[in-house]
């Protein structure tokens, strides 16, 4: 990608991922974690056309995360959309094995707000320019229950099954 990028590392013989291939190594708790995390950041880009996970050495690799936090394309103020709920999940490769998801829930809430400030500090300000209060209210406000992007996950994944 053109631009600042972070973690960029070459997998030497790494492999898109497929979901029936790799059913051993990403279970069901993991996937409604990721599930859950990409709704939240608004990630649209992890789906059966582009999953965006490689495989390597038998380890799942989360890569490419530029079309997360979506709203941000959105100009103005998006701190009011933290309340969106995010129907793009329907499309998420991993929701038909995130069978805990509603599980999972408040252990990732409560596992990510206490990081959000200091994950926001830590972008380059090239990225989040003046906008970094922005970022930390949209990012605290869209943890606070009811999470509509976790009742339309439940949602579409009951609609898978």
């Amino acid at each position: 990608s053109r631009g600042v990028n972070i973690g960029m590392r070459y997998l030497d013989g790494a492999f898109n991922f497929d979901p029936v291939a790799a059913h051993d190594v990403v279970d069901g708790p993991f996937s409604a974690q990721l599930v859950w995390l990409d709704a939240y950041t608004t990630n649209i880009d992890r789906t059966a056309k582009n999953t965006n996970l490689l495989m390597w050495h038998r380890k799942l690799w989360l890569i490419d995360h530029g079309a997360a936090l979506f709203f941000h394309h959105m100009g103005d103020d998006f701190a009011h959309r933290s309340g969106d709920a995010f129907p793009q999940v329907k499309d998420h490769v991993l929701l038909p094995a995130a069978a805990n998801l509603a599980a999972v829930d408040e252990a990732m809430a409560a596992a990510v707000r206490p990081a959000i400030r200091r994950v926001v500090d830590e972008v380059p300000a090239e990225w989040v320019g003046d906008r970094g209060e922005e970022y930390v209210r949209f990012l605290e406000r869209r943890l606070d229950a009811p999470r509509a992007f976790v009742t339309e996950a439940l949602r579409a994944r009951s609609q898978h099954l």
